[in-house]
């Protein structure tokens, strides 16, 4: 159940937008070491954005999964911006993740939950 949340300002052309989907699934998988059948990548375009008084380009990321080791965040934070760098020219500086690992019971899934 990996989900990973894109919110940026960065333009996005849907040819663009369509390759760091596939191209983010496919990380996710391979970071966590699940299935890419269950990871699910959702990019939200957000011309509002600003950080440190700044609009240039700036990304905020949410990453759900369940079991999420903590002592991986920081190899994650490093590949997910790795990732918004190389396909939508954000550094790293400007990007800020959300770590989550919700209990089995409150994540739902085929109508049942994990």
């Amino acid at each position: 159940m990996p989900t990973l949340i894109i919110k940026t300002n960065a333009p996005l052309e849907s040819t663009a937008s369509e390759s760091l989907l596939k191209r983010a699934s496919v990380r996710v998988a391979e970071l966590l070491g699940k299935p890419e059948r269950y990871v699910m990548v959702i990019i939200e375009p957000t011309p509002a954005m600003c950080f440190g008084g700044e609009t240039s380009p700036l990304a905020f990321l949410e990453l759900k999964s369940l079991g999420l080791p903590e002592d991986q965040t920081p190899a994650l934070s490093a590949a997910l911006c790795e990732l918004l760098d190389e396909t939508l020219e954000i550094p790293s500086n400007r990007v800020y993740i959300e770590f989550a690992s919700p209990p089995r019971h409150l994540f739902g899934f085929d109508g049942k939950t994990f």
